[in-house]
């Protein structure tokens, strides 16, 4: 019996090295194709960007991005929403999904199909709404204080009306990403002792639950970002020009200028994610 037991203890042991072969093979696999996938579409519009038959493998859209009519304009108004859009909804979220994780727990459900809503009404429908009311509102309220207000959130300068709608689109990626922080935490304790050291509420808000939930602000907060300048529908149909409409304009007349656009501003918002995951990385290794 003790002669057999040493050779069942080793046959795990020879076997394991297949099975882990066999899972880095899969694993590969499926990175490759995750790869070709992903890299594939890239690599063609580039090539569209950077080759035609008459000049040849050529640069030349490039460097024309920063001089184009209309660039500057449309990115910093696409910046400036997002930002805006990103303050608005984490200033909403946040609150409200701790509130309820904290004080109501029976609202959750209330609170999850609200934020999902906006996945299922469609873009066309919700964005004819709006319309409908910036259309038929200066006429309803002509006689009130509100028209003013009406008048300017409609500002062509900082449409405040596309930061309000963008907000509407990005709760649920937002809900999604700080819920699931908050269930990776023990926020009851954490707010618990700091309440009971004396903290006010928004301390507790900023200098305890924030920097526990940095990862998942960080999340709701690039996925904001990548809606906003990725949203077409709700600003052409609106009449504002935002960075999106701006491409889809270019591209009627300079189709080589637009791919390459849409590839510098997809390279940046990776640039910035990856930078944001490193830092993250070396903080909690520091840590």
């Amino acid at each position: 019996m003790a002669a057999v037991t040493p050779v069942l203890e080793a046959a795990p042991r020879s076997l394991a090295p297949a099975g882990r072969r066999r899972v880095r093979l899969w694993r590969g696999l499926t990175l490759g194709l995750a790869a070709v996938y992903f890299l594939l579409p890239l690599a063609t519009s580039f090539w569209f960007t950077a080759y035609n038959e008459r000049q040849g493998f050529s640069l030349a859209p490039y460097p024309r991005i920063v001089s184009a009519e209309g660039f500057g304009a449309s990115m910093l108004l696409s910046l400036g929403l997002a930002v805006a859009t990103i303050v608005v909804t984490l200033g909403l979220t946040l609150p409200a999904t701790l509130a309820v994780r904290l004080g109501a727990p029976r609202l959750r459900p209330v609170l999850e199909v609200v934020c999902t809503l906006p996945l299922v009404v469609p873009p066309i429908t919700f964005v004819s709404g709006i319309g409908t009311v910036l259309r038929f509102g200066p006429d309803a309220l002509a006689a009130t204080p509100f028209w003013g207000t009406l008048m300017a959130i409609q500002d062509e300068r900082f449409p405040v009306v596309l930061v309000l709608a963008y907000v509407v689109l990005a709760l649920p990626f937002a809900h999604r990403s700080l819920d699931a922080g908050l269930r990776a935490i023990d926020v009851r304790t954490l707010v618990e002792a700091a309440r009971g050291l004396g903290a006010s509420w928004p301390y507790v808000l900023l200098r305890v639950i924030v920097p526990n939930l940095r990862s998942a602000i960080t999340g709701a907060a690039f996925l904001t970002l990548a809606l906003v300048f990725g949203e077409y529908t709700v600003a052409a149909l609106l009449g504002y020009r935002t960075f999106p409409v701006w491409i889809v304009t270019v591209a009627g007349s300079e189709g080589q200028l637009s791919v390459a656009v849409s590839l510098l501003s997809l390279l940046i918002i990776w640039l910035l994610s990856l930078a944001l995951s490193g830092a993250g990385v070396e903080r909690r290794r520091s840590s």
